[in-house]
């Protein structure tokens, strides 16, 4: 088997160049530092004091929670909460309940068994979406449980904040937002965040990094594609022998509409009938 030839460091920045901190691979390397994302968090929770003491990517070896949560960022905080940040950019899922999912997979992993609710650790998830989620128009939303006879805030230890990049609205947040868009990023107001985009964009160590992530994904992307593609030919394979095995019903048996759809559906009852009668347009 041919070796693969390693890129060159321009090779490399090429490859790169086009990549924004929302791009899935691109913010899972982005974020694999701490300084970034308490940089981050401190500017999107309001909180100028917070400290971030560890942060768990998607692909790290210390992700014991499972390939099918969504983790692009679980970090710890200094009071022992955690943090999940997640960045969407397609609107075509149901976002609250994927927070919901993610959520609560990270509190079963977290649990110990037999333990008291009370000692649960508390949960923030942050999430980063290419547009405005809720369209009303603001940078930030928090979505809180409530009792809707009085009105009350429940705290049960969720807090669930929504951030978007579409919004503009001349605040900080609103500025961090939209460094989340740039190809390159040199802000003064955010200094860790400009430290890790000239890192990973163009020095060694973290363009080694990001194309590493990158292969995996393009791995995991080509595995899908084959598996999509077989499915595919399955399900057509299976479609067409149903095909045939209703025309035979139709021309040995002579059996009726109403006989086929309790066994088959009506676009291959329909699919079959087409094709019989252009058989029999064939044979005249």
């Amino acid at each position: 088997m041919e070796e693969k030839q390693e890129l060159t460091l321009e090779e490399k920045e090429e490859k790169v160049r086009d990549f924004r901190p929302i791009d899935d691979a691109f913010f899972e390397t982005l974020a694999d530092d701490i300084a970034f994302c308490q940089e981050i968090l401190r500017v999107i929770l309001s909180d100028k004091k917070l400290i971030v003491e560890d942060v768990i990517v998607q692909n790290s070896k210390r992700n014991l929670y499972g390939r099918s949560v969504r983790l692009d960022a679980l970090c710890t905080l200094g009071d022992g909460t955690k943090c999940n940040i997640e960045v969407q950019r397609s609107n075509n899922d149901n976002h609250l309940k994927r927070v919901r999912f993610n959520a609560a997979s990270i509190s079963v992993v977290d649990s110990q068994k037999g333990e008291h609710f009370r000692k649960m650790e508390d949960l923030y998830v942050v999430y980063l979406s290419e547009f405005d989620v809720f369209h009303k128009g603001y940078t930030k939303y928090h979505v809180d449980s409530v009792i809707r006879e009085t009105g009350e805030i429940v705290k049960d230890g969720l807090e669930r904040i929504f951030v978007n990049t579409e919004i503009k609205d001349g605040t900080e947040l609103s500025e961090l937002m939209s460094c989340f868009l740039e190809k390159e990023v040199d802000n003064p107001k955010f200094p860790e965040f400009s430290k890790r985009m000239k890192f990973l964009k163009h020095e060694k160590g973290g363009l080694d990094a990001v194309c590493e992530v990158m292969e995996r994904y393009e791995e995991i992307a080509a595995k899908k594609a084959a598996k999509e593609a077989a499915e595919k030919a399955t399900k057509e394979a299976s479609r067409k022998a149903n095909i045939n095995a209703v025309k035979n019903m139709i021309k040995l048996f002579g059996a009726t509409e109403e006989q086929i759809l309790q066994i088959y559906t009506k676009e291959e009852y329909e699919q079959a009938v087409k094709e019989l009668g252009e058989e029999q347009s064939g044979n005249k």
